[in-house]
């Protein structure tokens, strides 16, 4: 039983793939892992599994293995034919060859001086003012949460499906839900955004 309900969640997850990447361009992936030191302590073993042309945002928080990670993750990302995009630091993501930066919203301002010198660049918003500032700061996609709720530390109030659709239509740049996306859930909204997920990874191919 166990393994029935795996594989319908890997397919759950499949569907709502194919579904995001039709309204996303070839150069951003339908589906994004974020890694995270305590949720996914092996961010390198889940990154392999991920489906074909998947994105990794790798959030190191200052470990000290980061270097040693990154380069597994840009590896990982190689085999998958994905992206590796690393967080809150552009010195880390130029060192091991990533394709990009991920910036957290307070951080924004410094994707200026790294304009230009990664493939893609993305940002956390959680207004659609933060949206609109993500635009002008030439963002490829924003990453906005919590769409459900979230058993993260970090997770604020879900917003649901309804608003995100909403800032979805005012907003000049790509969006992906995060927070509480399951393969349950994720069909809800892949229609609008692109999907982007943290606990839930290690379903995505059934195990």
């Amino acid at each position: 039983m166990k393994v029935k309900h795996q594989a319908d969640t890997a397919r759950k997850w499949r569907s709502a793939i194919r579904r995001a990447e039709l309204h996303l361009s070839e150069d951003l992936p339908p589906l994004f892992f974020l890694t995270d030191p305590e949720r996914t302590p092996d961010p390198v073993s889940v990154a392999k599994a991920l489906p074909p042309g998947s994105g990794i945002i790798y959030r190191h928080f200052g470990r000290p293995d980061r270097f040693e990670t990154a380069h597994g993750l840009v590896n990982a990302a190689q085999q998958i034919h994905g992206s590796l995009l690393i967080a809150a630091d552009p010195v880390l993501a130029n060192h091991v060859g990533a394709d990009g930066v991920h910036w957290p919203e307070a951080r924004l301002t410094e994707s200026r001086a790294w304009r230009g010198r990664f493939r893609i660049q993305t940002a956390s918003a959680h207004s659609r003012r933060a949206i609109w500032k993500a635009h002008l700061a030439m963002m490829d996609a924003v990453f906005v949460s919590s769409v459900f709720p979230s058993a993260s530390p970090s997770a604020g109030h879900p917003m649901g499906p309804a608003r995100l659709r909403q800032l979805c239509q005012t907003a000049a740049l790509p969006i992906y839900g995060l927070g509480g996306i399951t393969g349950t859930n994720a069909m809800r909204i892949a229609d609008h955004v692109g999907l982007a997920s943290v606990s839930s990874a290690t379903t995505f191919n059934g195990r």
